[in-house]
């Protein structure tokens, strides 16, 4: 990783203190050395050369840096980079399989969820958090999960659109209760005859 600092002296380059953490990025491990001081956003974004978490206010108030790490929604441009030692981080990269998109992004081409796309890599991971937990939500739930997200093109419809869409895609996937207790048979005997 490159880091580009003030010069202070051959003396002072020795003081800049650094830390190696260890860490997944959708599915690669990965090891860092860097200064404790340095954004996750920036690790992303320059380190691992990732560059769809975008930064747009570095104060958490536009969403468009959001992540997941473990699973949980945070916004990158305010989460030291340190602080993902030994967890997992799932940018907008990671969604998408090598063969197809995620149904979200899927939703969002299908629904016309985006305009000029800046938002939409947040938009995404705070939505993937959503259904995650909550795989058949409300248009409220959609709205409420993505409040700390800003879309200053689209008016947010089609963005929530998207997001149902994509959840009854998912829903579809799902194997049916009745299938789900055909896989469960054992030479004619279920498990509920036990």
């Amino acid at each position: 990783m490159t880091l580009v600092y003030d010069d202070l002296g051959d003396e002072a380059a020795q003081d800049v203190p650094v830390r190696k953490i260890r860490f997944t990025v959708n599915g690669r491990r990965l090891v860092a050395e860097i200064e404790p001081r340095l954004l996750l956003a920036d690790l992303i974004r320059r380190g691992v050369g990732l560059t769809g978490t975008h930064r747009g206010c570095d104060t958490t108030n536009c969403g468009a840096c959001t992540v997941l790490v473990d699973g949980t929604a945070v916004k990158s441009c305010t989460m030291l980079a340190v602080q993902v030692d030994g967890h997992e981080v799932t940018t907008v990269e990671g969604l998408a399989s090598a063969s197809e998109l995620h149904p979200l992004q899927e939703g969002f081409r299908q629904e016309h969820g985006l305009q000029c796309g800046f938002c939409t890599p947040g938009m995404m991971l705070a939505a993937k958090a959503l259904l995650d937990r909550n795989p058949d939500p409300t248009e409220e739930d959609v709205r409420w999960a993505l409040s700390g997200n800003l879309c200053r093109c689209t008016g947010y419809q089609n963005i929530v659109k998207s997001v149902l869409w994509a959840a009854e895609k998912l829903a579809e996937r799902e194997p049916k209760p009745a299938e789900a207790s055909a896989g469960n048979q054992r030479g004619g005997i279920t498990d509920d005859d036990h």
